[in-house]
C-alpha cells in the first residue's frame, strides 16, 4: 500500500476510534440537545473498552505522522509519479493535524463535558428541617462526569430538590429534598428519564 493512502487510513481510524473512545458520553449530551434523554445509556456498554481504544487512537495517529514526516526512499524519490503528485487537503500534514486536535477533544471529552449542562439557577426557600429527607438511589450505567451532569439536570427540574449529587464512580445519586413538594417515585422518574437505571438496592440516608 502507498505510504499515502496508509497514512490516510490510519487517519481516519483515528478519527473512529476517538469518537468511539468517547461516544458513552457524547451520547448524553446529543440527547439533552435533542430533547431525548432516554437514549443517554443507549453506548453505556462501551466504557468498558474507552483505554483499549484510547490506545488504538493513539497508535494510528501516531503511525500516521510517521507516515508523513518519515523520508522518502531513493525508490519513491524516483518515481516521478510520486514527485509529480501533488496531495490533495486531505492527504496533507494540515488536515492530519486537524484530525490530531479533534481526537484529543473527543478523548478528553468525559472531563469537560458537564460544561454543556447549564447550572439551574432556583430561589432559596427556607422550609422546615422536618421537611428535608435525604435519599441515595444506587444508579447502574453512568459512566462519566457527562452521565453525572445529565443527572444532576434532569432531578434539579423538580420542585423541592435541595440538593443532588450524582457519581458515576460511587454508582448512585443522593438527593436532599422537601417531602411537602417532591417525593421518591418523582425523583426515580426523574432519573430514570435520563435512560439510567434505578437499582432496587435504595438506601434512606435521613427522615
Amino acid at each position: 500500500m502507498a505510504p499515502n493512502k496508509t497514512s490516510n487510513t490510519a487517519t481516519y481510524t483515528g478519527i473512529f476510534t476517538a469518537v468511539a473512545a468517547s461516544i458513552c458520553c457524547i451520547t448524553p449530551v446529543l440527547a439533552l440537545i435533542a430533547g431525548t434523554s432516554g437514549i443517554a445509556s443507549t453506548f453505556s456498554w462501551v466504557e468498558p473498552f474507552r483505554p483499549y481504544l484510547i490506545g488504538l487512537t493513539i497508535i494510528v495517529l501516531v503511525f500516521a505522522w510517521y507516515q508523513k514526516l518519515r523520508p522518502k526512499t531513493q525508490e519513491e524519490i524516483d518515481c516521478a509519479c510520486e514527485d509529480d503528485a501533488k496531495p490533495s487537503f486531505w492527504q496533507s500534514k494540515r488536515f492530519l493535524l486537524i484530525v490530531t486536535l479533534f481526537a484529543a477533544l473527543m478523548l478528553a471529552f468525559p472531563y469537560y463535558s458537564n460544561l454543556f449542562y447549564a447550572q439551574p439557577t432556583k430561589d432559596i426557600v427556607y422550609v422546615s428541617q422536618s421537611n428535608i429527607k435525604k435519599q441515595t438511589f444506587e444508579v447502574a450505567g453512568m459512566t462519566c462526569a457527562g452521565c453525572e451532569a445529565h443527572v444532576e439536570n434532569e432531578v434539579n427540574k423538580l420542585d423541592g430538590i435541595i440538593s443532588v449529587k450524582a457519581s458515576y464512580e460511587y454508582a448512585n445519586t443522593i438527593v436532599e429534598f422537601d417531602k411537602t413538594k417532591t417525593d421518591l417515585p418523582a425523583i426515580r422518574k426523574a432519573i430514570e428519564s435520563t435512560g439510567y437505571k434505578v437499582v432496587e438496592k435504595t438506601t434512606k440516608e435521613n427522615k
